[in-house]
């Protein structure tokens, strides 16, 4: 068995093509079947071995696709001896499907089941970790005690009868403090140090920066009163904070897709509003910082060749190896609020990235890797329609209708060069 077979061809040639390498040593002996060889390597890397047709000739490809989330799980379930033996854990079964379906929802850069294999190691060794430290704080009393007992020898030999009988109760209180700690630990020992679906949800967590886990008291009070924490930051504008809260809570309560963004937001009005401030505090609130707003101008992206800097120059071009400034900073950092500032003055090849964005939550960059989109909240800003709103309070005197017919015909007003600008099916992938 050859791991990594792409690296035969050229290995010991010198970097000379058509010299005697280690591929063209197999030829002859492969070819007569006396040698008998299984390598294994990427659909990619064997591209390198393609160019050799002769070398590629004597081999029959296999392809191994990856396994569906069932089969991972059926992988997993034959593994979990192995890996309870190694951390001295026992793995539920529910935690077994949660890391095979965690794994495949949150680490898309991976496969299965190498991904959901990490996953339940780590969270043994996680699990098995925390019982030992409870061991350590044993054996420093043990040593305190070691320590006492000398002491209280040596103030018998002197005479100290006093302090010998305070030695003599503080090691009464060390003992008892160790038989009730070792009382306790024998509960842990073996395999009933259990890792479940929480174990797995921490790893994930740590790994990703996504809060995967069940919600706790904090975080729920902090979802309650999200609302409420928004209208403190941003006043006069209690539609927007509702809509936006309200989409936050279907989205971590797990009622909406789990494929598109959290969210996806297109403000609209004159500049000073709070359009801005309003993103700030969203990502203040739902991701414990604004740092975690990333912001993009969009008056930028106004050419079409600058479209690709989003997602990266494709091959041949200058700049290939740089990575995309979209598709780089979710991927970095999935779990962050997306600032899309004056959306209107991208060049219109912007909205088709967008497009793919919003509605699969997913997005391949220059270098084919595809970056998830599913963690963040994308908000869009534009003063589209603005001068409608600025003009609302020209007027003098009494409106021909009620306050509530002449808000709903200004919002036809804003709406209208909005259609004009935006395509239909962008709009209707807008929350």
């Amino acid at each position: 068995f050859i791991d990594e077979l792409h690296t035969v061809v050229g290995a010991g040639g010198g970097g000379e093509s058509g010299s005697m390498d280690a591929g063209n040593i197999l030829k002859p002996a492969l070819a007569r079947g006396e040698l008998h060889i299984v390598g294994a390597t990427t659909l990619e890397e064997y591209r390198r071995i393609e160019k050799d047709a002769a070398l590629a000739r004597r081999f029959q490809p296999i392809l191994v696709p990856e396994p569906t989330t069932a089969d991972a799980i059926e992988i997993l379930r034959g593994l979990r001896d192995r890996y309870e033996a190694h951390h001295q854990v026992r793995y539920t079964d529910e935690a077994l499907v949660a890391a095979v379906e965690m794994s495949d929802r949150y680490l898309t850069d991976r496969r299965l089941p190498d991904k959901a294999i990490d996953l339940i190691d780590q969270a043994g060794a996680r699990v098995r970790l925390r019982s030992r430290t409870k061991g350590t704080d044993v054996r420093a009393l043990e040593r305190e005690v070691d320590q006492l007992v000398r002491d209280k020898d040596q103030a018998v030999a002197d005479e100290q009868y006093e302090q010998a009988t305070q030695l003599r109760d503080r090691i009464v209180e060390l003992k008892q403090r160790i038989s009730e700690a070792t009382g306790d630990g024998q509960a842990d020992e073996g395999l009933d140090l259990v890792v479940d679906t929480e174990s797995i949800a921490e790893v994930v967590s740590r790994q990703t920066g996504i809060p995967v886990s069940s919600l706790t008291q904090e975080e729920k009070d902090r979802l309650l009163g999200l609302e409420s924490h928004l209208h403190e930051r941003v006043v006069g504008q209690d539609e927007a904070v509702r809509v936006v809260s309200d989409a936050v809570l279907r989205s971590r309560a797990g009622l909406s897709s789990a494929d598109r963004p959290i969210g996806s937001f297109l403000f609209l009005g004159p500049t000073g509003v709070g359009k801005t401030e309003l993103a700030r505090a969203l990502a203040e609130a739902l991701f414990g910082s604004e740092d975690r707003m990333v912001r993009l101008d969009m008056s930028e992206y106004q050419e079409r060749h600058t479209v690709s800097r989003l997602v990266g120059a494709p091959p041949g071009y200058v700049g290939h190896e740089e990575a995309g400034q979209l598709t780089e900073v979710v991927r970095r950092h999935p779990y962050s609020l997306l600032l899309l500032d004056e959306v209107e003055k991208a060049h219109p090849d912007v909205f088709n990235i967008l497009l793919q964005v919003l509605d699969d939550g997913r997005l391949t960059d220059s270098q084919g890797r595809t970056v998830d989109f599913s963690n963040t909240v994308v908000v869009m800003t534009s003063n589209l329609g603005s001068d409608v709103i600025t003009r609302r309070g020209a007027g003098i005197g009494f409106g021909a209708g009620g306050a509530e017919a002449d808000e709903e015909a200004r919002r036809e007003q804003v709406l209208r060069p909005l259609r004009e600008h935006f395509r239909p099916e962008f709009l209707n992938r807008v929350d």
